[in-house]
């Protein structure tokens, strides 16, 4: 007989390796890509879109865990942000993300949210969970596309690394929090 599934464990492992893809990629991608103009948009680069990916779940913790007692990451410049500023950024953001989801299982499911001025999604761990792993799945995608549509292309062990998600499950796993 399998053991069942603990869906509490399972939210934060799944939140663990989206965030080791979104890690994958940011420690793949060719140094020459980070300035790449996103077309149509006057300030937009490769690098705001990493920066942005971290700073939002920054807002994130900020607007539903700080008064919880989870620590708010500090943000990084959008305009300046290295790989070696973004990834241990990234580690930060994450563990704030894990904060908030353990926060919602210890509340029965539901991230406790009274009071919050500003909500686009329901609070509950598996919606929010969603959330977060589509808005940073959008943004990687949109990098993959935008290093296609400026002539560099990235090599198939970046673009078939990101949806090498038992891997990246494994190596989260390693990595434990």
């Amino acid at each position: 007989m399998t053991e069942a599934l603990n869906l509490a464990d399972a939210v934060v492992a799944t939140w663990k390796t989206s965030n080791r893809v979104t890690l994958f990629l940011f420690e793949t991608l060719p140094s020459e890509m980070w300035p790449t103009k996103v077309p149509g948009t006057s300030r937009r680069t490769v690098r705001t879109i990493a920066g942005h990916i971290h700073n939002a779940r920054c807002m994130w913790i900020k607007m539903l865990g700080q008064r919880h007692g989870i620590r708010v990451p500090k943000r990084v410049s959008l305009q300046t942000v290295t790989r070696e500023e973004l990834l241990p950024a990234l580690e930060r953001s994450s563990r704030g993300i894990v904060e908030l989801l353990e926060l919602g299982i210890r509340h029965g499911g539901k991230i406790p949210a009274s009071g919050v001025a500003w909500l686009n999604l329901p609070v509950d761990v598996v919606h929010v969970l969603a959330y977060f792993v589509a808005h940073e799945g959008h943004h990687r995608g949109q990098i993959v596309l935008l290093a296609r549509e400026t002539g560099h292309r990235l090599p198939i062990e970046i673009t078939g690394g990101l949806w090498q998600w038992s891997k990246r499950a494994k190596e989260a796993q390693a990595h434990r929090r």
